[in-house]
């Protein structure tokens, strides 16, 4: 019998390229400790698993009422299918292959949930879920592209960071923001690598998160974010690659110093604070002109801020 099998066609990244090389080396210890077999590891390394292990796990419960925003409804290419979008993970907090997020993650969750706003603004808060839908929600259809040159389109739910960040009150010295996610190594089996520095922690300019493109997500797809998509609250910074917003962030904190960024302090030849998209600017071992979508398997030429430079260009000058 033959085990040779054609790739989907979102499936053609060689993952073992893309991914840090300490982890893909891991990988395998990783999987024989869920108790993966050898030969499942084996096609998992070869690509086969796009067939095996694709899982899109549990959908979130459904919103109601939410309309989407007309200044975001069409980026000039089709959406993504929500099962790929689902199924396709960079969630390292579970696993380092895509494919086996959903299935690890399905029962994570961050009950009670608070997300603290605090350091140099007016008023430190606490919000909850409930306190943050209050506030007014949205969908927004927003390009996605991850460094690693795939890419998605995906109808998020949510509002404006700026909104949450004016209700705190930022002050006039304050030039930073720094978003930490969450840390419960009983959950996220990830997070017992110690090769990482836990939780995870990126950052942002305040003209960058002030500005209106950067998105408080609380769902996708008409429905509450699922587990293995940063349940239940994600950052979306869509002209930057797709690590620079973080999942499941339980703390802001305004600052006027520079912060560390979680890839960064890991790789800095590779990860710059800005990483905002740029198709002149490769990656040291791939480059970064052109960009998979996930749901055609479609190369196509990458833009320079993801297509949104009008909205966002002017804070580089």
């Amino acid at each position: 019998m033959s085990f040779i099998k054609k790739k989907a066609d979102w499936d053609t990244i060689n993952e073992n390229h893309i991914t840090p090389e300490s982890v893909y080396l891991n990988r395998r210890r990783f999987l024989k400790a869920m108790g993966v077999g050898t030969i499942s590891a084996g096609l998992l390394a070869t690509g086969f698993h796009s067939q095996l292990y694709a899982d899109p796990g549990v959908p979130g419960t459904a919103f109601e009422g939410i309309k989407r925003n007309p200044l975001f409804d069409n980026v000039g290419r089709d959406m993504t299918r929500e099962d790929l979008v689902l199924g396709y993970n960079n969630f390292y907090e579970f696993s380092t292959h895509k494919r086996l997020v959903a299935g690890l993650a399905k029962d994570f969750k961050l009950d009670p949930y608070t997300l603290s706003i605090e350091g140099l603004v007016d008023k430190p808060i606490t919000l909850g879920i409930e306190d943050i839908e209050k506030m007014g929600l949205e969908e927004r259809v927003y390009r996605f592209r991850c460094v690693e040159a795939w890419a998605m389109t995906v109808p998020w739910i949510g509002l404006p960071l700026h909104k949450i960040l004016k209700k705190a009150g930022v002050k006039k010295q304050a030039k930073y923001i720094r978003m930490i996610s969450f840390h419960d190594p009983k959950q996220a089996p990830g997070q017992e690598d110690k090769q990482y520095k836990w939780p995870y922690y990126e950052a942002l300019s305040i003209p960058e998160a002030m500005n209106d493109l950067c998105f408080v997500a609380l769902g996708l797809y008409g429905k509450r974010l699922a587990p293995q998509s940063g349940t239940p609250l994600r950052i979306v910074v869509p002209w930057k690659y797709g690590y620079k917003g973080p999942k499941s962030v339980v703390k802001i904190i305004v600052t006027d110093k520079k912060p560390n960024t979680f890839w960064h302090d890991l790789y800095p030849k590779e990860y710059s604070f800005v990483s905002n998209v740029d198709p002149t600017v490769p990656h040291p071992r791939w480059s970064q002109a052109t960009e998979r979508l996930l749901n055609t398997g479609d190369r196509v030429p990458t833009l320079a801020y993801n297509g949104y430079g009008a909205q966002v260009a002017d804070i580089y000058k």
